[in-house]
Protein backbone atom coordinates (compact mmCIF):
# COMPACT_ATOMS: atom_id res chain seq x y z
CA UNK A 1 0.00 0.00 0.00
CA UNK A 2 1.11 3.33 -1.01
CA UNK A 3 2.66 6.07 2.06
CA UNK A 4 0.53 8.56 2.47
CA UNK A 5 1.59 12.23 1.45
CA UNK A 6 1.38 15.40 3.10
CA UNK A 7 1.71 17.47 0.11
CA UNK A 8 2.19 20.82 1.48
CA UNK A 9 4.96 19.40 3.99
CA UNK A 10 6.79 18.13 0.29
CA UNK A 11 6.60 21.02 -1.34
CA UNK A 12 7.69 23.11 2.00
CA UNK A 13 11.21 20.68 2.04
CA UNK A 14 11.70 21.05 -2.12
CA UNK A 15 11.31 24.94 -1.55
CA UNK A 16 13.47 25.17 1.38
CA UNK A 17 16.38 22.77 -0.52
CA UNK A 18 18.95 25.77 -1.91
CA UNK A 19 19.58 23.46 -4.76
CA UNK A 20 16.34 23.84 -6.06
CA UNK A 21 15.01 26.08 -8.78
CA UNK A 22 12.29 28.48 -7.36
CA UNK A 23 10.48 30.77 -8.96
CA UNK A 24 7.16 33.09 -7.25
CA UNK A 25 5.79 36.00 -9.36
CA UNK A 26 4.22 39.25 -7.37
CA UNK A 27 0.25 38.22 -6.51
CA UNK A 28 -1.69 39.42 -9.40
CA UNK A 29 -4.75 41.76 -8.23
CA UNK A 30 -7.07 40.37 -10.22
CA UNK A 31 -10.13 43.10 -10.35
CA UNK A 32 -6.80 45.59 -10.83
CA UNK A 33 -5.77 43.87 -13.69
CA UNK A 34 -9.10 44.06 -14.84
CA UNK A 35 -10.10 47.36 -15.02
CA UNK A 36 -6.71 48.51 -16.37
CA UNK A 37 -6.21 46.00 -19.00
CA UNK A 38 -9.73 45.11 -20.09
CA UNK A 39 -12.82 45.63 -21.39
CA UNK A 40 -15.87 43.48 -20.00
CA UNK A 41 -19.09 43.51 -21.57
CA UNK A 42 -20.71 43.98 -18.51
CA UNK A 43 -19.81 45.18 -14.84
CA UNK A 44 -17.60 42.21 -13.18
CA UNK A 45 -16.52 42.22 -9.84
CA UNK A 46 -14.01 38.83 -9.38
CA UNK A 47 -14.75 37.47 -6.12
CA UNK A 48 -12.44 35.44 -3.82
CA UNK A 49 -15.20 32.55 -4.13
CA UNK A 50 -14.77 32.46 -8.08
CA UNK A 51 -10.57 32.64 -7.74
CA UNK A 52 -11.17 29.45 -5.75
CA UNK A 53 -13.76 27.89 -7.67
CA UNK A 54 -11.75 28.27 -10.51
CA UNK A 55 -8.64 26.38 -8.80
CA UNK A 56 -10.50 23.54 -8.56
CA UNK A 57 -12.08 23.44 -11.75
CA UNK A 58 -8.52 23.67 -12.95
CA UNK A 59 -6.67 21.29 -10.75
CA UNK A 60 -9.41 18.31 -11.97
CA UNK A 61 -9.70 19.72 -15.71
CA UNK A 62 -6.10 21.25 -16.76
CA UNK A 63 -6.47 21.02 -20.50
CA UNK A 64 -9.50 23.24 -20.39
CA UNK A 65 -8.36 25.89 -17.81
CA UNK A 66 -4.49 26.05 -19.24
CA UNK A 67 -4.74 24.96 -23.09
CA UNK A 68 -1.67 27.10 -23.72
CA UNK A 69 0.28 24.47 -21.00
CA UNK A 70 -1.32 20.96 -21.71
CA UNK A 71 -2.33 19.14 -24.69
CA UNK A 72 -5.97 18.74 -25.60
CA UNK A 73 -7.34 15.76 -23.96
CA UNK A 74 -4.61 14.13 -22.54
CA UNK A 75 -5.73 15.17 -18.93
CA UNK A 76 -6.77 11.75 -16.20
CA UNK A 77 -7.44 12.12 -13.20
CA UNK A 78 -7.82 8.64 -10.30
CA UNK A 79 -7.15 7.92 -7.31
CA UNK A 80 -9.77 10.56 -5.91
CA UNK A 81 -9.92 10.75 -2.16
CA UNK A 82 -13.55 10.55 -0.91
CA UNK A 83 -13.77 13.73 -0.10
CA UNK A 84 -12.28 14.97 -3.67
CA UNK A 85 -9.96 16.95 -2.02
CA UNK A 86 -6.71 14.43 -2.86
CA UNK A 87 -6.35 12.93 -6.21
CA UNK A 88 -3.59 11.54 -8.88
CA UNK A 89 -3.32 13.47 -12.33
CA UNK A 90 -1.45 12.91 -15.57
CA UNK A 91 -1.12 14.79 -18.96
CA UNK A 92 0.53 15.87 -21.86
CA UNK A 93 2.66 19.16 -20.64
CA UNK A 94 4.69 21.90 -23.03
CA UNK A 95 8.43 21.77 -21.89
CA UNK A 96 9.18 24.84 -19.91
CA UNK A 97 12.39 25.16 -22.20
CA UNK A 98 10.88 23.66 -25.18
CA UNK A 99 7.40 25.13 -25.90
CA UNK A 100 7.05 23.43 -29.27
CA UNK A 101 7.72 19.50 -27.18
CA UNK A 102 5.27 17.99 -24.79
CA UNK A 103 6.09 15.21 -22.55
CA UNK A 104 4.49 13.21 -19.73
CA UNK A 105 3.87 14.94 -16.25
CA UNK A 106 2.70 12.90 -13.91
CA UNK A 107 1.46 14.54 -10.21
CA UNK A 108 -0.15 14.00 -6.66
CA UNK A 109 -2.64 17.02 -6.29
CA UNK A 110 -3.88 18.32 -2.84
CA UNK A 111 -6.93 20.84 -2.58
CA UNK A 112 -7.12 22.74 0.83
CA UNK A 113 -10.47 24.76 1.14
CA UNK A 114 -9.31 26.03 4.03
CA UNK A 115 -6.65 27.95 2.67
CA UNK A 116 -7.55 28.08 -0.83
CA UNK A 117 -4.23 26.22 -2.05
CA UNK A 118 -3.72 23.83 -4.50
CA UNK A 119 -0.38 21.31 -3.90
CA UNK A 120 0.81 19.32 -7.10
CA UNK A 121 3.55 17.62 -6.19
CA UNK A 122 5.54 15.96 -9.35
CA UNK A 123 6.16 12.65 -9.48
CA UNK A 124 8.73 10.23 -11.80
CA UNK A 125 6.18 7.29 -11.98
CA UNK A 126 2.88 6.66 -10.41
CA UNK A 127 0.30 3.68 -10.41
CA UNK A 128 -2.41 4.25 -12.88
CA UNK A 129 -6.17 3.61 -12.76
CA UNK A 130 -5.24 0.13 -13.94
CA UNK A 131 -2.49 -0.21 -11.71
CA UNK A 132 -0.07 0.26 -14.18
CA UNK A 133 3.34 2.16 -13.80
CA UNK A 134 3.49 5.28 -15.34
CA UNK A 135 6.23 7.17 -16.29
CA UNK A 136 6.84 10.93 -16.54
CA UNK A 137 9.03 11.81 -19.39
CA UNK A 138 12.69 12.57 -18.55
CA UNK A 139 13.98 15.87 -20.73
CA UNK A 140 13.24 18.33 -18.21
CA UNK A 141 13.43 17.88 -13.95
CA UNK A 142 10.70 17.05 -11.95
CA UNK A 143 8.83 20.38 -10.31
CA UNK A 144 5.88 21.04 -7.57
CA UNK A 145 3.71 23.68 -8.39
CA UNK A 146 1.32 25.50 -5.32
CA UNK A 147 -1.59 27.50 -6.82
CA UNK A 148 -3.44 29.57 -4.04
CA UNK A 149 -6.11 32.59 -3.50
CA UNK A 150 -5.14 35.68 -1.49
CA UNK A 151 -6.88 39.16 -0.61
CA UNK A 152 -10.33 39.68 0.60
CA UNK A 153 -13.54 38.60 -0.88
CA UNK A 154 -13.56 41.60 -3.43
CA UNK A 155 -9.70 41.91 -3.71
CA UNK A 156 -8.72 38.73 -4.52
CA UNK A 157 -5.04 37.92 -5.14
CA UNK A 158 -3.65 34.95 -7.21
CA UNK A 159 -0.86 33.65 -6.49
CA UNK A 160 1.17 30.17 -7.56
CA UNK A 161 5.06 29.71 -7.11
CA UNK A 162 6.97 26.81 -8.74
CA UNK A 163 10.12 24.98 -7.52
CA UNK A 164 11.97 22.70 -10.33
CA UNK A 165 13.64 19.73 -8.61
CA UNK A 166 17.66 20.07 -9.89
CA UNK A 167 21.19 19.98 -9.23
CA UNK A 168 21.75 23.44 -8.54
CA UNK A 169 19.73 26.93 -9.50
CA UNK A 170 18.72 26.70 -13.14
CA UNK A 171 19.20 30.09 -14.76
CA UNK A 172 17.20 29.24 -18.12
CA UNK A 173 14.44 28.07 -16.03
CA UNK A 174 13.98 30.90 -13.94
CA UNK A 175 14.32 33.16 -17.09
CA UNK A 176 12.04 31.47 -19.11
CA UNK A 177 9.35 31.20 -16.33
CA UNK A 178 9.87 35.00 -15.44
CA UNK A 179 9.42 36.29 -19.74
CA UNK A 180 6.16 34.25 -19.87
CA UNK A 181 4.49 35.02 -16.49
CA UNK A 182 1.21 36.34 -17.43
CA UNK A 183 2.60 38.81 -20.63
CA UNK A 184 1.32 41.93 -18.76
CA UNK A 185 -2.21 40.68 -18.27
CA UNK A 186 -4.08 38.24 -16.13
CA UNK A 187 -3.32 34.47 -16.34
CA UNK A 188 -5.35 33.07 -19.34
CA UNK A 189 -7.08 30.21 -16.92
CA UNK A 190 -8.58 33.62 -15.34
CA UNK A 191 -9.40 34.83 -18.70
CA UNK A 192 -11.14 31.47 -19.48
CA UNK A 193 -13.10 30.98 -16.98
CA UNK A 194 -14.83 34.84 -17.22
CA UNK A 195 -16.09 33.65 -20.79
CA UNK A 196 -16.81 30.31 -20.39
CA UNK A 197 -17.73 30.30 -16.90
CA UNK A 198 -18.96 33.93 -16.30
CA UNK A 199 -20.12 34.42 -19.76
CA UNK A 200 -18.87 37.63 -20.10
CA UNK A 201 -16.58 38.88 -23.22
CA UNK A 202 -13.72 39.99 -22.53
CA UNK A 203 -11.38 42.07 -24.38
CA UNK A 204 -7.98 43.36 -23.72
CA UNK A 205 -7.01 46.27 -23.86
CA UNK A 206 -3.90 47.40 -26.24
CA UNK A 207 -1.32 49.54 -24.01
CA UNK A 208 0.99 51.50 -26.03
Amino acid sequence: MRRAMNHEDEFARAWADPRNTRFEPPPIDVNRMLAERYRASEPLTFTRAMLWDLEIRKAWHPDIYIPYVVREGSAFSWNAADDLMTFDRSSQQRRWLDQDDFGMVLERVHLNPAEQRVTFVGAAELPGPDGTTLRAGTKQPLFHIEHAVGGDEEQPLNLWRIVHLTEGPDERLAEALSGRTYQGGLPGFIEIYIRSVLNVRLDRIDIA
